[in-house]
Formats: structure tokens, sequence, C-alpha cells
């Protein structure tokens, strides 16, 4: 018997999901990522990716409010723009996901291995892997019981581990030397070198968990009014926590360690590193602490959204049915945490560093979150009945500009990391439409299904030529040097994002997260949307 989801999150476990979701590894070695890539100038690429959050949250907020729906980022394309749009968000939101627990397991054994050396630092020991799947494992448990659990769960650990980085920030403002913000100069690599530290240094890594309340909305209370307000509320407290965080790094720097320029700045821990090298070895050992709370919280957080993802995509009809069944007794998607826990583990299976990983994440996931603004605009065209207690004021300035912020941090995330993103979105394209028999076309048909990806298809074709051409700040060829290559992405988003506002499907259909699999649809012509 298909179980429901039990609507047990309220406005502080939201909002604490979204903070708990950002305060992981990225306040732990993204500030050093950003300096060595961006310099004294990098609290500039802190603000750039806050920008870009608050936009897209913003976006996500009416959407969140209208539709509260599990694993809405999928769901949401899917109803919009039909299954076939669906799936390939639902490809690509598994790969931005699932890699994020492992990443986070991945940070607390690097930090850890400054008392434990035995567990390896970029790369781990035998030992140091174990280590991360014996913490997966820890939260695979505390997510499989109950929502309500892992709701609690995390809402301690954000509390925990809010603490340290205020405090981190308060100490080492105390031991500022401004001298460093002009050593070697303020921007010494340029505006590119900020614009490639938003996409490489994990800031929109950091900042991406902003739109957990989303994945949680089908099990909040209340969600057309709490999700929202926890989305915004998450936005602006992180935000304002990594610009300092920046500043306070940059400052406390001990001079020597600039000696040689800033990509010659390379602790293995580097705010415990930094505040053992100014003297203030009790705040080293707090932080060395703290990186076990805050990324097993992200970790934890992760790994139940990544399965609601999974549930999500399986509730489009483009993945294994099996995958969309919920338990009926704890209320918790069992058999996508499980593919959750496998996914996890695979990424940490090559043995890569964080810095290695966090730049395909972060590109992956704003790959994920462009469809955002278009679904929300289309439906403003195709479902103009549909209660929005949150209604965006501004939708359409607000909207495009997001689609555009979200369109440069694909193109600074690099060649490298674009031409495998963006190619497998290809390949995956051509396959659906090999198989179309297998496609769902019940509520959509084939044609319509085509017809409202091709402007989708023609986006990541254009941009992946870009990428290609482009500034070689970014991997590319540095045929389009700047700021004429990035001129062109903008008007190439332009184009995309009205083509795919106008070619979304005329009537969508908006379905429960517990109605089942044959049930009718919900109709866009009520005043409200049922669940």
């Amino acid at each position: 018997m298909q179980g429901k989801f039990k609507k047990q999150l309220g406005l502080v476990d939201l909002t604490f999901i979204g903070l708990g979701s950002i305060i992981g590894s990225g306040w732990l070695f993204a500030s050093q990522r950003a300096g060595e890539i961006a310099g004294p100038a990098a609290w500039i690429s802190w603000i750039i990716g806050a920008v870009a959050v608050a936009l897209l949250g913003f976006v996500y907020a009416e959407l969140g409010g209208s539709l509260p729906r599990t694993g809405g980022t999928v769901r949401y394309p899917e109803y919009s723009h039909g299954p076939l749009v669906g799936y390939l968000l639902g490809f690509a939101s598994l790969i931005a996901f699932a890699s994020v627990a492992g990443i986070e397991a991945e940070a607390m054994r690097q930090y850890a291995d400054t008392w434990w050396t035995a567990l390896g630092q970029d790369n781990p020991t035998v030992l140091g892997w174990f280590v991360q799947l014996v913490l997966l494992l820890i939260f695979f448990a505390l997510n499989f019981f109950s929502v309500n659990l892992f709701g609690k769960a995390n809402t301690v650990l954000t509390a925990i581990k809010f603490i340290v980085p205020v405090l981190t920030i308060i100490v080492l403002l105390t031991h500022m030397k401004v001298v460093n913000f002009s050593s070697h100069g303020f921007a010494p690599y340029g505006f590119g070198g900020i614009e490639k530290a938003v996409a490489t240094a994990g800031i929109i890594f950091a900042y991406l968990g902003f739109q957990q309340a989303v994945g949680f909305s089908g099990e909040a209370k209340n969600p057309q009014r709490n999700v929202p307000i926890a989305i915004l509320l998450a936005v602006v407290g992180s935000a304002l926590l990594y610009v300092l965080l920046q500043i306070s790094f940059v400052g406390a720097l001990p001079t020597s360690s600039l000696a040689h320029g800033w990509v010659g700045v390379e602790f293995t821990s580097p705010f415990a590193n930094v505040a053992a090298a100014i003297g203030l070895g009790w705040l080293s050992t707090v932080i060395l602490a703290d990186a076990i709370v805050s990324p097993s919280g992200t970790a934890n957080i992760y790994l139940s959204a990544t399965a609601r993802v999974i549930f999500a995509w399986a509730r489009t009809k483009t993945f294994f049915k099996v995958f969309g069944k919920v338990d009926g007794a704890s209320g918790v998607p069992r058999p996508a945490l499980w593919l959750s826990l496998i996914m996890a583990i695979i990424f940490t299976l090559p043995f890569p560093s964080w810095g290695k990983l966090v730049g395909v994440v972060s590109s992956a996931t704003v790959l994920t979150y462009i469809l955002g603004p278009v679904s929300a605009h289309a439906f403003r065209r195709t479902a103009p009945n549909l209660a929005r207690p949150f209604r965006l004021a501004g939708m359409g300035i607000i909207s495009p500009i997001s689609f555009i912020i979200a369109s440069l941090i694909i193109y600074w995330s690099g060649w490298q990391t674009d031409r495998l993103l963006i190619g497998i979105q290809l390949i995956i394209w051509v396959l659906y439409l090999i198989f179309n028999r297998l496609a769902p076309s019940h509520k959509v048909s084939f044609a319509q299904q085509v017809k409202s990806s091709w402007w989708l298809i023609a986006y990541y074709a254009a941009m992946m030529v870009v990428s290609y051409l482009g500034s070689d700040t970014f991997g590319g060829t540095n045929a389009l040097k700047t700021p004429w290559d990035q001129i062109i992405v903008i008007l190439i988003s332009l184009g995309a994002y009205y083509w795919g506002v106008f070619t979304a499907v005329p009537n969508p259909e908006f379905d429960s997260d517990d109605a089942p699999d044959n049930s009718p649809a919900v109709s866009t012509t009520e005043g409200s949307v049922t669940m």
C-alpha cells in the first residue's frame, strides 16, 4: 500500500534545513579557494553568488508556495514543459544532489586528518574511505526511520554548527591585518578571477542548499506560508555569514603565508590552520571539532534531499516506478533513500578531493535550477488561476535576470566542466527520442514534449559553443574575448528564456505527492491546488 508523506516540518525546521544545507563544508574550505582564485576581492564573489541565489530564491518562493511538492525542482519543469524536460532535469538533479553527501563525508575526513593522519589528506587511505562509509551509513539511519527524527536532529545540528562560524568571525576580526587586502593587489587576477571564483571555488556550492525548503515542502506544515519565508531567511542569513567569513579569513592570514602570492596559500584545514598560526590554538581545536558537525549536518540533509529528488523523478514517470513509493509507517521514501545512499557511496569511490568535485557539482546544480524561472513565468501564462500565496512582484524582470546570472555561472564553470555536463544532457535527450515508445504521453503528447524541449536543447548547444570558444580564463580557446563572450551568453540566455516561456505546455496539470499514478490531475482552473 502506498504511504503518504507526513506533514511534520514547521517554519523553524524548514529554515534550519536550508541553513543546514548551506553551512557545511563550504565555510571550511571555500574562503581559501576563493582567495586563491580572486585574491582579497573574493568577498565580491560571495556577494555575486548571494545575489544569484537570492533572485532564484524569490522565484522558487513563488513556486514552493503555489505548488508544495516533494522534490519540486524536478516536478515544476515536468509540469510546465512535459515529461521530456522533467526527465532531463531528473538526471541532472541526480548527479547534482547525490554527490553532495559524499563530498561532505570527504570534507569531514579531510579535516579530521589533521589529528588522525591515517585517514589521508587530499586522497583518503583505505581506512579513510571506510570512515566515510560509516558516516554515510549513520546519516542513512537518521533518515530511514522518520522525517520527524530527521528534522529535529537537523535543527539541533544546525543550531550547534552556526555558533562556530560566528565565533570564528568575531575572533579573527580582532586579528585583522588591513595590509592583506592590498597585498599583491586587491584583485590580482582581475574581474575574471572574481567571476571564476563564484563557480569553481565552492561559493555557489556553499549557497545551493537555499532551495531545500522546496524539496521538503510536501512534508511541511502550512507550506504556502512557511516555504517562501524559510527560503528567504536561509539566503539572507547565509550570505551575511559567508561574506564576513571571507573578510575575516583574508584579514587574519599571517603575512608570511602571502610571500608567494595568493596561489601559494595552501592550508590543508584553512580556518583551523590560520587560527593555529596566529596563536589561537583553542579556536583551532574548536574549528576542527566543528569540521565534524558542519559537514555531517549537510550530508544528513542532502542524503534525504536526494531521496526526494529521486522520488520526484519517479513521479514524472520517466524513472523506475518503485522509487516513487513512500513507506506508510514512517512517511519516508525508503526505496529512493536506499538509492540515495548507494549513489553517495559511488561518488566517494574515485577518491577525489573536495576541491576537485565541488566545481562539477556546483555547475550541475545550477543547471537544474535554471528551469525554475522559466517554469514560474510560464505558469503565469498557462495557469493564471493557480493559487499564489507568495506572488513575486516584478516576475517579468527578476525571473529573466536570475536565468541570465545562472547561465553566467554555468559559463564561468569552464569548458572542461560544461562539455561533460551539457554533453551528457544532449546525449540523454537523444536517447529519450530514440526510445520514445516508452515515454509517458497520456497527459502531454510526445510531439508537445519535443516542442517544449527544443528551446532547452538549443540553449545547451549554444552554451557549449560559447564555452569552447570563450575566454581562456574559463578554459576556452580565447576566440571570444571578454567581455564579448559574456555578452553573447546574456543574449543566448534571453532568447532561450522567452522561447522557453512561450513554448510551455498550454494546459499544465498538477498531481499531488499522495495521489496514485492513475489518479486524475488537479485542474489549473481551480482557485487553488489541493493536495
